[in-house]
């Protein structure tokens, strides 16, 4: 199939949308790719929906959170056109879209996620079936409807000898697990014993903690600037153990997979004080040292770990990470992957598994009790 992936991240930064020709199994072919980034007012919009979002003990209307889910789902309409003019691919042609939506809160500790974002309205806006709300399911069902992005991991992994790590470093870090020898076209089996199947190959998957967000608050807050370009900022100052060490003692850090964060979880708060340099080249370390601390709940050590998202445009960011892991860290696109387009890639292959009725989510990766699909579908 022919299929359409979007993906706006807690950043804020814009939409990733990217066109795939996949099975949903082991095949996989992107197309194109292309960011649209947000205005600072669009930005704005959509942070005030996020902090009212979070005052919220459950999803509910309000003109705020409205107004930016009607914004979210025209700008993701926008881009499906302009995609689609990029590849010179007419709209009849694609099968679905998979539409992430933009999340606001998540709170799996209270059985819900919210993602604004009308998957009907972009339906009907772009003529092309639309899969939308992939992670309430999950939820609902015991699970922390995040990561999601490992059942594509292992689809694109497949063939490498492992064990492999994936870390993707967007607003929050996540890492997959992947051993090798994974069968993508063996996920068609939904049931308890195929499950543990999953488990006993060994697809592990959570958040690692803060990756790009907090330093880009910091940056924001202290320059006015959006991130810290190159991490040229954070190369300039000096980490500060004593932050740094207060920052690690979090019961996150210990607890055992699955696990997984809202952006807001952590605040650039135990910074503080520091100066912007310094505050940069703390709170970078702090990615690294989550990094790190992630690895002890592997099954075993990876071998590569390649790494995609934002924060691999960060040399700062990554030669900390090597040297607190002793791992050799390598940019996804080494392997021909687009380490920017991954996310909106992998909701078009999510898109696509769920018209096919295959699981996206599994014990291993979110904590569902049997692997299981997701997703709502809106025809045309």
């Amino acid at each position: 199939m022919l299929a359409i992936g979007l993906m706006s991240g807690t950043s804020l930064d814009g939409i990733d949308a990217a066109l795939i020709e996949t099975d949903g199994e082991a095949f996989v072919r992107p197309i194109a790719f292309r960011g649209e980034p947000y205005s600072d007012a669009a930005r704005a919009q959509l942070a005030e929906a996020t902090r009212m979002a979070l005052t919220f003990d459950k999803p509910r209307a309000s003109p705020p959170v409205v107004a930016a889910g009607e914004l979210i789902t025209r700008a993701h309409v926008f881009a499906v056109h302009k995609l689609l003019a990029d590849a010179g691919v007419a709209a009849a042609d694609v099968d679905v879209i998979g539409f992430h939506g933009q999340t606001i809160a998540h709170r799996p500790d209270r059985r819900w996620t919210w993602q604004i974002g009308d998957g009907a309205a972009v339906a009907r806006a772009t003529g092309i079936t639309t899969v939308s709300d992939f992670r309430s399911a999950d939820v609902a069902a015991g699970g922390q409807g995040a990561p999601l992005l490992p059942v594509y991991h292992a689809a694109l992994a497949a063939g490498l000898e492992g064990p492999v790590a994936v870390l993707n470093l967007g607003g929050v870090g996540n890492i997959t697990f992947i051993p090798g020898g994974i069968d993508m076209h063996d996920s068609r089996e939904m049931s308890p014993e195929r499950a543990q199947m999953m488990d006993r190959d060994g697809l592990v998957a959570f958040d690692t903690g803060p990756a790009n967000g907090l330093i880009d608050s910091w940056v924001e807050a202290e320059t006015g600037a959006r991130y810290d370009a190159g991490g040229a900022l954070a190369a300039s100052g000096r980490v500060d153990e004593t932050v740094l060490t207060a920052m690690l003692d979090h019961p996150f850090f210990d607890a055992p997979p699955p696990k997984s964060l809202d952006r807001n979880d952590f605040t650039i708060q135990p910074a503080r004080g520091l100066s912007a340099a310094d505050g940069a080249a703390t709170l970078t370390a702090f990615t690294a040292a989550t990094v790190a601390e992630a690895l002890r709940h592997l099954p075993a050590r990876p071998v590569r770990l390649l790494v995609a998202g934002g924060g691999r445009h960060n040399p700062t960011m990554l030669a900390m990470i090597a040297e607190r892991t002793g791992l050799v860290v390598e940019p996804s696109d080494v392997l021909g992957w687009n380490g920017d387009a991954l996310e909106a890639e992998g909701f078009a292959y999510m898109a696509v598994r769920t018209l096919k009725g295959l699981a996206i989510s599994f014990p291993g990766t979110t904590g569902v009790p049997v692997a299981m699909a997701g997703g709502v579908v809106d025809r045309v």
